[in-house]
């Protein structure tokens, strides 16, 4: 089946929800991480989706690639950026969020691993 946009792609979807939980879990830090924490990871896990579809819509296949890459570099952002969240606000559950990050990561780097070896035979 060929995909017609972006949005067919699961990893894209999984992107959205943690964007959903993200900016969940930062809804409820105190009103002093508005533009700190909260800030960073809502970018974060905004640039995971945004970088999955801007990559699919180059075209390219190099291109994706590259773009896939930059959204697995800000899963491993926003990764970073959970662990210092576990340890100042232990009071959140930040399970699902770990999970579906976890997922996403997988995914990335199997995408990215499918589309690689098209390029090493030229």
């Amino acid at each position: 089946m060929k995909l017609k946009s972006f949005k067919d792609l699961t990893v894209w979807q999984k992107a959205i929800n943690l964007v959903d939980e993200i900016y969940k879990i930062t809804a409820k830090f105190p009103k002093s991480e508005t533009y700190g924490l909260a800030s960073q990871m809502q970018r974060a896990a905004v640039a995971i989706a945004s970088n999955i579809a801007e990559g699919y819509k180059r075209n390219h296949r190099l291109e994706f690639i590259q773009f896939l890459g930059i959204a697995n570099s800000s899963s491993g952002e926003l990764e970073t950026q959970i662990v210092i969240a576990k340890r100042q606000y232990q009071n959140i559950n930040y399970l699902r969020a770990e999970l579906l990050l976890e997922e996403i990561q997988k995914m990335l780097h199997a995408l990215i691993q499918s589309l690689k070896p098209l390029y090493a035979k030229r």
